[in-house]
């Protein structure tokens, strides 16, 4: 193949792709296709994303002046709940995972499909009953007991729509479940001739990683849920503490999903700039395998840190040191990949394309947040700032800091795969930047004014943390159109944009062998792996000549 071929100079094959295959909405609604359900699920993420943020704006507008006005205390509560219930469940547990991960998993293992397409298409439809749910606990009247649906209130105060909102994530966790076990059993059962475990990318090793947290922590979440439900319907005494139940045990229970489900966020995340990183650099990931046991070490550590959240809640003094050396603990791994990452930058060949300033950007917003997880690690500092706005400021550098940036560089890496088409290259780029910047501005005054004393979840605080909530509610407008941007020129691009060739980036990977966008079926023949991933040798080559020899049908040589 060309090198004209592979920087996407060429047209494609005139042979029908994934996008043709039907193009009722009826063939839609009951495709089996990984890709098609990846697109669903990318609809239906964007607009669960646009209706958290439009919760969110209303939130930062009431905090521009230190005596609200715009809301009551009850909207204003019910506002900042739904956009924790949405952004949490319905946007950044599935965002990665179930977008990129259910488009590319298969066509980076060279399978056809998922192990179980007919159980994908049913998560798609969970998700969706899950999320109706939820929104008709808005339009319902909203419901007030923050993301985290806190016993005793949610079972025994709260006279707002909690069944409902909680039927909702209690759904949507089963669509979890079932996608975790359908990446665990495609990844162990599809896996092309040649690619052992130690070639398989990074990407579908974090997807991994990311499926066994789903399968084994989200049943703890979904009968923490019922539990609530069961409390507040049928009047059972599990936390009322009057009949011998324990408000403690809620949290508990539901840190101990909620912490590996960060992992369900950012390990993803992670696999994505493991592989931008390589390919915009032009070298091999510095440390493969060291970066694959940092993944599982992540996802296995997750389970046993769940307590560092309660060091305010009366838990044993001693369990409150283990959960703060654990918490520690797990900050190596982390690092661990940080470092990598640094390291494969190093003599690269680095060009800055949209994908690799959202990259680094990752980088760069996911250290800021792990330091910052550090000072809640420790019991001291946790105790003073419990509760505070710097709290919320960690929590958003590595949720939406992280995993969005992580999962923007994404999209556009993949975009070309995905459509067939090219965007913008500037439009993507400014946004890029913009969105770094943005978040920067609206996030990091949070640190200082948390550290301070301004407490989360009040619409109304003492005058003195006004220039703080300005300089955030200013960056949150121009966070606001770095995400607009792009649903612009990535929409423009699908009718205006140039052809993109199969490899218009040069990268390695079996994704890049097949056509853009992909057949039903991914490849016009088995594809057959001889050698591990990221083999780019900058040395001595431009960024032009990194990508290794690749048949259209799919093989790599």
């Amino acid at each position: 193949m060309t090198d004209a071929l592979l920087a996407g100079d060429l047209p494609l094959p005139s042979r029908p792709d994934y996008l043709q295959h039907g193009t009722s909405v009826i063939s839609w609604l009951t495709t089996t296709d990984h890709k098609r359900i990846a697109i669903l699920y990318a609809v239906t993420i964007t607009i669960f994303f646009f209706l958290g943020g439009a919760a969110i704006t209303a939130v930062r507008l009431e905090l521009f002046v230190p005596d609200g006005g715009l809301f009551t205390s009850d909207t204003y509560n019910k506002l900042f709940s739904f956009h924790g219930i949405v952004m949490v469940w319905f946007f950044l547990v599935p965002s990665i995972p179930n977008t990129l991960g259910n488009f590319l998993l298969p066509l980076m293992i060279g399978a056809p499909d998922v192990a179980f397409p007919r159980l994908n298409l049913t998560s798609w439809y969970l998700t969706i009953a899950g999320g109706a749910f939820t929104v008709y606990a808005l339009l319902a009247g909203g419901v007030d007991t923050g993301w985290t649906f806190y016993t005793p209130y949610s079972t025994m105060f709260s006279n707002s729509h909690v069944f409902a909102a909680a039927a909702g994530v209690f759904i949507a966790g089963f669509a979890s479940i079932a996608t975790g076990v359908n990446f665990i059993a495609t990844t162990h059962m599809l896996r092309a001739p040649g690619m052992t475990w130690f070639r398989l990318p990074l990407f579908v090793w974090a997807i991994y990683a990311t499926s066994i947290v789903m399968v084994l922590a989200t049943p703890v979440l979904a009968i923490s849920l019922m539990l609530v439900m069961a409390e507040r319907w049928l009047g059972l005494p599990i936390f009322d503490p009057a009949h011998g139940g324990d408000p403690i045990l809620f949290q508990h229970l539901f840190w101990f999903y909620s912490h590996p489900a960060v992992y369900i966020m950012v390990l993803p995340a992670m696999g994505v700039v493991s592989e931008i990183i390589p390919c915009f650099a032009r070298r091999r990931i510095f440390g493969y395998d060291f970066m694959v046991y940092a993944m599982i070490a992540i996802a296995g550590i997750g389970f046993f840190v769940w307590g560092h959240h309660m060091f305010v809640s009366g838990q044993s003094p001693y369990a409150s040191l283990i959960f703060s050396f654990l918490s520690f603990i797990i900050a190596v791994p982390s690092a661990i990949k940080v470092f990598n990452w640094t390291a494969s930058l190093y003599r690269g060949q680095i060009t800055f394309e949209a994908p690799m300033l959202y990259a680094l950007g990752f980088v760069g917003l996911f250290t800021t947040g792990g330091l910052s997880g550090l000072f809640l690690a420790s019991i001291p500092v946790d105790i003073h700032v419990t509760d505070t706005y710097f709290v919320v400021a960690h929590f958003h550098y590595i949720m939406v800091g992280g995993s969005v940036s992580a999962f923007f560089g994404g999209l556009h890496f993949w975009w070309p795969k995905i459509t067939g088409k090219l965007y913008s290259e500037w439009w993507a780029k400014f946004a890029a930047l913009l969105m770094y910047f943005g978040f920067n501005f609206t996030f990091f005054p949070q640190f200082v004014a948390g550290y301070l004393g301004m407490p989360r979840r009040y619409h109304t605080y003492p005058p003195e943390f006004q220039v703080y909530n300005v300089m955030s509610s200013a960056g949150a407008a121009v966070l606001a159109a770095a995400y607009l941007l792009p649903l612009g020129y990535l929409a423009y691009s699908l009718f205006y944009g140039a052809r993109a060739g199969n490899n218009p980036w040069n990268a390695t990977g079996l994704e890049w062998t097949t056509s853009s966008p992909p057949p039903p079926k991914n490849f016009d023949r088995q594809p057959r792996v001889d050698r591990g991933p990221y083999d780019y040798h900058a040395e001595g080559q431009s960024a032009g000549t990194g990508a290794p020899e690749l048949q259209n049908a799919g093989e790599v040589r």
